[in-house]
């Protein structure tokens, strides 16, 4: 019996932990965002109120267009990183490619160095090409730092659609391209989805290549954040912080959703 309540009380204990270190971080980000006031030795905010998220929406202010920047480029990304991803995807799936594992893992080599060597050298590269403090130059940036998820995914995708479903299409008298949009790309949408969606999302949240491509000219809501919390207004950098946080949470419960397990089981394969 008391061992029982002991072990009980450990893992009640664990889960509390746990718990904490998960939603505190969280917790914090939110009394800071609705605190005007709060100093030492309070350990609540002295004065609440939305005056900062007022600061933050405010049509004309900084955030909302360093937020429309953010989406911008995240798009843009989207659509460059898919523009590579889907061929290659296609290709490392359905294709016998000499060096099939070796081709797989280039895709990682921008992840296996240290990002801030290789950012320097590429905003030397770019400001010689013109493309420094560009929103293209961001863009590039970002959907090469993105291609490895993008393509690792799409060849997940591609390699769950059932060849069989295929080949009955060509035998009823479907054209390659005409099976290829009618059935692979249907039934591999879902994974494309979930890789345009982490690129989004990798693209929203990229603050390195940022700052050392776009700035000063370009400005996303990464660079605003860190800003904000490295001048002491950590209200806005709370504000801009859980405005992060939403799209990763509404891509998770995307994943959980609609994404199948065949699919996630065939990532690198």
């Amino acid at each position: 019996m008391i061992r029982a309540l002991a072990g009980t009380t450990g893992k009640a204990a664990l889960l509390a932990l746990f718990a904490f270190i998960i939603i505190g971080p969280l917790a914090n980000l939110v009394l800071w965002s609705f605190a005007e006031r709060w100093y030492f030795p309070f350990k609540l905010p002295v004065a609440w109120g939305l005056r900062y998220w007022e600061v933050v929406f405010r049509p004309t202010g900084v955030a909302m267009q360093s937020l429309v920047t953010s989406i911008s480029i995240a798009l843009l990304t989207v659509v460059v990183a898919l523009a590579l991803s889907i061929p290659a995807g296609y290709a490392l799936a359905r294709l016998r490619l000499p060096w099939r594992g070796v081709i797989m893992i280039a895709f990682l080599l921008p992840q296996a160095f240290p990002s801030v060597a290789i950012y320097v050298n590429v905003a030397r590269i770019f400001y010689g090409l013109g493309l420094a403090g560009t929103i293209a130059g961001v863009v590039l940036v970002h959907a090469v730092h993105a291609l490895v998820y993008s393509v690792w995914i799409t060849s997940a995708a591609f390699a769950a659609v059932d060849r069989e479903l295929e080949l009955a299409a060509r035998n009823l008298g479907a054209s390659v391209l005409r099976t290829l949009f009618t059935v692979t790309l249907p039934l591999a949408a879902p994974g494309i989805l979930a890789s345009a969606i982490f690129v989004f999302l990798e693209s929203l949240d990229e603050f390195t290549g940022t700052f050392f491509v776009g700035v000063p000219t370009v400005s996303t809501l990464p660079l605003l954040l860190y800003s904000a919390g490295m001048g002491g207004n950590y209200q806005i950098a709370s504000i801009t912080a859980l405005i992060l946080l939403v799209p990763s949470i509404l891509f998770m419960l995307f994943v959980e959703r609609f994404l199948r397990a065949d699919v996630l089981g065939r990532i690198g394969r």
